[in-house]
Parts: C-alpha cells; structure tokens; sequence
C-alpha cells in the first residue's frame, strides 16, 4: 500500500520504460515495451483514422472527412510556405512526423496512459531522422553545392573564418535543440500536472481527515491543475506544429543551400 501511494505521488514514475513481454534474440534484448506499445497505438490511431475519413469521401464532407481534409491542408500550406512548391515531395514525410507526434502527444493526455514523446530516445531519433535526411538529399542534390550553407554568399572574405565554424556548429546543434524542445516541453509539463493533481488530492484527504482549512488550498491546486491540462493541450498540439515547421525549414535548405 505505501509503495503504490509512493508511486501514485512520484511524478516521474509516470516516465518509466516497462517491459511488457521480454524478448532475447542473440543476446539482444528485443523486448517490447511500454514505449514500443503507445508508440504503435498512435501509428494504429493515425492509420484507422485517415484509412476511414479517405474510404468514406463524400461531397459533402462528413466530420472525420473534414477534419482529415483540414490536417491534410494544413500541412500541405506548412510545407509549401517553408519549403516552396519543390518541398512538397518531402510533404508525406513531414505529414507522417506531424501526425506521429501530435498523436503521441495527445496519448499522453490520457490518463495513466505513456507519454513517449517525453524520453529523449524518441525525440532524438526523430531529429536524427530528419538531420539525416537533410544531409543525404542535400548532397543528393546539390553535390558540393551544398556545402554552402555553411559559407553565405556577400559575407567579405575574413568573415568566413569566424562565419563558417559557427554555421557548422549552428547545422549540427539543430538535431540537438529539435530533441530538446519537444522532450523538455512534454517532460515538464507532465511533471507539473502530476504534481499538482498529488498536491490536491492530499490536500482534499487533508481536509476531509479535519483539516478543513486545507480545503480552500487544495480547491487552488485543483484549479491550477485543471487551468494546466488545458495548457498542456495547447502544448501538445504547439509543440507538434513546431517540430514539423522546423523541419521544413531544414529541408529547405537542403532544396536551396545557397538561400
């Protein structure tokens, strides 16, 4: 009892990585886990929707259909507005990676369900992705060309030795600071939501054990909580927008390194 008290108070408890069912393949631990688990959910929840918006199209649109077409539109002008008319070949990736975190993002509004955008494994292996993407189809297409994105033209020569080093550490901290937004703004806004939930409710056994005084207190921490879920939703759905809008801005220059 006081240890499922101690987990229920824990605010990082809520971020631990459970095994689900364990899975050794030539020494590998292959097991799938809670993580593995939300992170198929949202990929299952992001298919079933559009699969049923997409085969129930009709001319006056239904509201999952509308929805959909919103979504759709939306990152489609995102895309189009960061990266131009060429960027939309990388639009079913970027739509992919908008709808995967904003999903898991609000999976984990759910209660008692797992945020996995809030480990930084996750939010780093998506920058990864996409820093690797940038640098692939950069070359791809550019050739050496690309290489300057590193030295902006107009700049006078003695410039470029200060100006080169700092645009290569600028390039390769993007990956870095796109991992850490996302995992730092998810982390610590569940962290305060638990926080503030524990605090009212010991604050309501409180007052119902005598305390009476406590109440009003406890009222204030409730009111904070719930004023802080909304937060988080904004947040959620922000933080979606900024991870994909970024990316595009990425793959931009990727498209037109010379810009």
């Amino acid at each position: 009892m006081n240890l499922s008290f101690h987990q229920m108070a824990d605010p990082i408890h809520q971020f631990q990585v459970q095994k689900l069912f364990e899975l050794n393949i030539g020494g590998l631990d292959l097991s799938f886990t809670n993580a593995s688990f939300y992170m198929l959910l949202g990929v299952a929840l992001i298919i079933i929707f559009f699969g049923l918006a997409a085969s129930r199209g009709k001319l006056v649109p239904s509201r999952s259909q509308s929805i959909a077409e919103v979504g759709y539109g939306f990152v489609a002008d995102m895309v189009r507005g960061a990266a131009g008319e060429e960027g939309l070949k990388f639009f079913p990736f970027v739509f992919t990676l908008f709808f995967f975190v904003f999903f898991a993002n609000m999976i984990g509004m759910v209660p008692y369900a797992f945020t996995t955008t809030s480990h930084l494994i996750v939010t780093a292996a998506l920058a990864l992705l996409v820093i690797s993407i940038v640098i692939v189809y950069g070359f791809y297409k550019n050739g050496l060309k690309f290489l300057k994105l590193f030295a902006p033209s107009g700049a006078p020569w003695p410039i470029y030795f200060l100006l080169v080093p700092i645009e290569i550490i600028s390039f390769f901290a993007r990956p870095v600071t796109l991992a850490l937004r996302l995992f730092a703004n998810m982390l610590a806004g569940h962290i305060m939501l638990k926080l503030f939930a524990g605090f009212a409710a010991q604050l309501f056994g409180a007052a119902f054990a005598g305390a009476i005084a406590l109440s009003a207190v406890g009222l204030l921490a409730f009111a904070m909580g719930v004023a802080l879920n909304a937060l988080e939703l904004l947040v959620a759905g922000l933080q979606a927008y900024v991870f994909a809008i970024l990316t595009c801005v990425y793959l931009n220059d990727a498209l037109h390194p010379s810009h």
